[in-house]
């Protein structure tokens, strides 16, 4: 069986940078995310951010060399996304980092190697834009994202513990 299938046989999703026309999918899909991610890990995330936000920022977005926003296509249909970010270094961290700032898989596309292609599209243009750190950040409590994450070359790297006040 081959990487674009997974267990029940479901194809993958084709991976391309988003265009302006994709924004309400790539919005749709930012607030699923938020739902499901931080909307059950995070009370002090505004689950309607992607609603009341998201067009305008991701349609900023498009055009910025330094941003990169991917969506996943199967049969003429938005079922992911990846957000990321590539920043200069400081002089305390002179290090080129390339930042994942959002992936989200619809639930029905999992496991077919859909959020691998994007992380895989993402670490190309990373590369591409001489990036020499690529990191991501996940709930510690989302230990599928985690697991995820690491079976695609991340480890941890830092750890930041919270409370509340």
């Amino acid at each position: 069986m081959s990487d674009d299938h997974d267990r029940a046989g479901v194809r993958g999703a084709n991976v391309r940078r988003a265009r302006p026309e994709d924004v309400p999918a790539l919005v749709a899909s930012s607030a699923a995310l938020f739902a499901e991610d931080a909307g059950t890990r995070d009370p002090t995330v505004d689950i309607t951010w992607p609603l009341t936000h998201g067009a305008e920022r991701f349609t900023a977005k498009l055009d910025d060399p330094a941003r990169l926003l991917l969506v996943a296509e199967r049969d003429g249909e938005v079922v992911g996304h990846l957000a990321g970010v590539v920043a200069e270094g400081s002089a305390m961290r002179p290090v080129k980092v390339a930042t994942l700032v959002s992936l989200y898989v619809r639930p029905a596309h999992r496991g077919t190697r859909t959020g691998a292609r994007l992380v895989a599209a993402f670490l190309d243009w990373a590369r591409e834009q001489g990036a020499q750190q690529a990191e991501v950040t996940a709930y510690a409590a989302n230990e599928d994202a985690v697991r995820f994450y690491e079976r695609n070359g991340f480890g941890t790297h830092t750890l930041t513990l919270g409370r509340p006040l």
